[in-house]
């Protein structure tokens, strides 16, 4: 089983910027990787993905232009790059891997996500 480890959270100011990293445990370049986030008791939401091969990638529409997904596939590390955090951006953020040929709508869809990390707390105060 593949195992997803994230980083790099941590309790910062609106405008502050966070790096988070997913470490993987095995080779995953052909992965499409993704962020999801949960907000309090609130459903979890994608965030950003990254697909293996073509390195494509899409964004939630509330951090687009702030976040960037990239992945080191030498190192197996896929990073979030926050900026501009605002305060709804709190919450716990985890890292999620895909075997399957994800494009389009199915990226958001974390069911068709089997990997999961435990997740990284994220809070940002205004």
């Amino acid at each position: 089983q593949v195992r997803l480890a994230e980083s790099g959270g941590g309790m910062v100011q609106a405008g502050d910027s966070l790096t988070l990293a997913c470490a993987i445990s095995e080779s995953a370049s052909s992965k499409t990787m993704a962020w999801f986030r949960r907000a309090g008791n609130k459903e979890r939401e994608f965030v950003a993905s990254i697909m293996g091969m073509s390195a494509a990638t899409d964004y939630a529409d509330s951090v687009k232009g702030r976040f960037t997904i990239t992945r080191d596939n030498g190192k197996n590390i896929c990073y979030l790059q926050l900026k501009s955090l605002k305060p709804e951006d709190t919450g716990v953020y985890y890292c999620a891997g895909s075997n399957l040929g994800l494009s389009g709508a199915t990226l958001k869809m974390q069911q068709l996500y089997r990997d999961w990390g435990q997740g990284t707390q994220v809070t940002v105060s205004s």
